[in-house]
């Protein structure tokens, strides 16, 4: 049953002392089964609505290491954590990162490992991702047009990206998806052609509704692309239908009623925000963690990982902070308060 939420209202803030639980459930009874891990701040691309074109990108003595990463998500496990996404910045700029995957897919617990990427060097990595234990790969990709792309991106690599989805389903990860950030204006013109990609190659098409966590501030209302005006914009060229979801995920599905091809899914995060049923928490590339996407308060954990504290110290931590999860994101609304991190500092 899902949680009827007043994202006014805070948790009652709560010091964890006790037996540590067997599973993760905030003060509201949303139960976190799902971490996704930033491995790495920086990306060959500048998106406009991520990160601006000169960036100053971590130290590298900052980042948590391979075995900090592992050490935690251990640590997590028997608290009921199961599924794990890798995002950066862009994580295949971080060195190695099948080895990070295979130390990931052994931990007694975990069993689904997914990836964010923007695709550019996925052509020369998929198959040693898919060797390594990587279940499931999502790829940014907000334009299908050259000048365009280079445009939101400010870089000419669109077929570096499409060449890498091509690698992904060639080595066998099936469906692959495809995130689309909709931005009024922009995308609009796009949808057609974004619907024939998942009819004509079977991937799952994602539009994701344009959030405030841009670096450049450029963010406004009225550049928010309403997830039902996609659908309606779809349903018009292809009919579509309503996939049974269950909104243990943040996208709603939708089939095409003629059985051909992939997946459309929406994301709407501004417009119809899924908080009543978020299941998930974050850690940043730097070791803090994030139990809501726009959190405007963070855990150290790297400080506790290199600090003489013991993993049960730190697994109290844990569930500290879960339990005084926030009810919602708040965008929209008069106490809204922007995260002073973008995008690409937090983890896609």
């Amino acid at each position: 049953m899902l949680v009827q939420i007043d994202r006014n209202e805070p948790p009652e803030p709560r010091t964890f002392d006790g037996p540590l639980p067997d599973r993760l459930v905030d003060s509201l009874g949303r139960v976190i089964n799902s971490l996704r891990i930033s491995v790495t701040d920086r990306c060959n691309l500048r998106c406009t609505y991520c990160m601006p074109e000169e960036v100053e990108f971590m130290q590298r003595g900052l980042l948590l290491s391979y075995e900090e990463i592992t050490r935690f998500v251990k640590i997590v496990a028997p608290l009921g954590i199961t599924k794990l996404r890798i995002t950066g910045g862009e994580p295949l700029i971080r060195k190695d990162l099948p080895e990070l995957i295979r130390q990931l897919n052994a931990i007694e617990g975990i069993n689904d490992i997914g990836m964010t990427t923007n695709g550019f060097f996925l052509k020369e990595h998929a198959q040693s991702l898919k060797d390594a234990g990587l279940h499931r790969v999502n790829v940014s990709l907000d334009t299908l047009v050259k000048e365009k792309f280079v445009e939101i991106t400010r870089r000419d690599a669109i077929q570096n990206v499409l060449d890498g989805i091509r690698a992904a389903g060639e080595v066998g990860f099936r469906p692959i998806k495809i995130n689309a950030v909709a931005i009024r204006g922009f995308t609009d013109e796009e949808i057609p052609g974004f619907a024939e990609l998942a009819r004509n190659h079977g991937h799952q098409v994602r539009f994701i509704e344009f959030m405030p966590l841009d670096a450049d501030d450029i963010w406004e209302n009225q550049k928010v692309l309403p997830g039902r005006e996609i659908i309606e914009r779809i349903d018009a060229i292809y009919p579509i239908e309503p996939v049974n979801n269950s909104r243990k995920e943040p996208a709603t599905l939708y089939r095409f009623k003629d059985g051909i091809g992939g997946d459309i899914g929406i994301i709407p995060s501004v417009t119809e925000p899924f908080c009543d049923h978020c299941n998930r928490i974050r850690i940043t590339s730097d070791g803090k963690l994030r139990t809501c996407l726009f959190s405007i308060s963070e855990t150290d954990i790297r400080s506790l990982l290199r600090a003489d504290v013991g993993n049960e110290a730190i697994a109290q931590q844990v569930v500290e902070a879960v339990h005084n999860k926030e009810p919602g994101h708040k965008i929209n609304q008069p106490d809204f308060i922007k995260p002073q991190r973008a995008m690409f500092s937090i983890g896609g």
